[in-house]
């Protein structure tokens, strides 16, 4: 009989203490903290990434385009006169568009139109919660609807994501056949298979139980699974060009992330390069010229691809 209670009593213990810390991890991930605007800018700033006077000075317009969860998404829209190529740039988790501008010049040099954005509740855009893609893809579209209703619906239009903007982009373009190219730098897999890693390097804790309550709780409170975020099963839909970057040291999302993106995607234009030397999000900064050379090439490819046959 004592032995029972025992038992019982240690069962609600770990039941309590599971419930409370699948609370817990299920806030921390709808409600990460995220960095303020000015916060953000000066980081680029003194890592020597963003030129401040230049900045200021490149022709530009502010931009908010509806979401259809019914916030804004506040971006900056940066025209090369007399092109219709634009490419959209969406930033990593936590941050703001300013972690976007880095990546500019690498496609404004090839002619490319360039429009940056906050995702959902980061930056100057609305939104109650962060949904690691699920709604990110859908903002994603709304800024894809806005370039095309400015340049025309056959205007060439392509994306490129850092990290959470990565997995956006490839969730995306699984949604949407318009648009023509994704670079993904440093994409992770599954939210679900991320969520477990982290919880491990961070909190020394395992998957289960956590994951399985975290992600009931979420899907109670934020709308969706964690299982439902997987731009690993989205890649086989995917029909645009792919250019999958990451960085060959990278410990926070590891390279194999990538590699198996790219090992399941089907579009008949894909590339997978990893960055020597380069952590997460590191690959510009730490390869600037082959980073540019590997972009380029791959944007020539899509181009040379859309061209009709003589």
């Amino acid at each position: 009989m004592l032995a029972g209670l025992l038992i019982g009593l240690l069962l609600g213990v770990v039941l309590g203490f599971s419930l409370a810390a699948g609370l817990y991890f299920s806030n921390l991930v709808r409600l990460i903290p995220v960095k303020p605007v000015e916060e953000t800018f000066k980081t680029e700033v003194e890592a020597g990434v963003l030129d401040p006077e230049r900045f200021e000075h490149l022709p530009k317009e502010e931009v908010r385009i509806p979401s259809p969860f019914g916030y804004e998404l506040y971006g900056l829209y940066f025209p090369v006169p007399g092109s219709r190529k634009t490419v959209i740039i969406a930033h990593g988790i936590t941050y703001t568009l300013y972690g976007s501008v880095k990546y500019m010049e690498v496609f404004r040099a090839a002619g490319y139109n360039t429009l940056l954005y906050d995702h959902r509740r980061h930056g100057r855009s609305g939104g109650a919660d962060t949904g690691y893609g699920y709604y990110e893809a859908h903002d994603l579209k709304a800024c894809v609807d806005w370039v095309l209703a400015r340049h025309g619906q056959d205007a060439l239009v392509g994306t490129h994501g850092e990290s959470l903007g990565a997995a956006t982009a490839l969730l995306y373009a699984a949604l949407d056949p318009r648009v023509h190219f994704v670079v993904a730098d440093c994409p992770f897999a599954s939210a679900r298979e991320i969520f477990a890693y982290r919880l491990q390097q961070d909190f020394h804790l395992p998957a289960f139980p956590l994951i399985p309550i975290a992600s009931l709780i979420n899907k109670l409170r934020g709308g969706w699974f964690f299982g439902e975020v997987s731009p690993l099963r989205a890649v086989s839909s995917i029909k645009a060009a792919l250019l999958f970057i990451h960085g060959a040291e990278d410990d926070f999302v590891p390279p194999h992330h990538s590699e198996r993106l790219y090992a399941r995607a089907t579009s008949s234009l894909k590339r997978l390069w990893l960055a020597p030397g380069a952590k997460h999000a590191e690959s510009l900064f730490k390869q600037r010229e082959a980073y540019t050379q590997q972009v380029q090439a791959f944007l020539a490819e899509v181009e040379a691809a859309l061209k009709p046959s003589a």
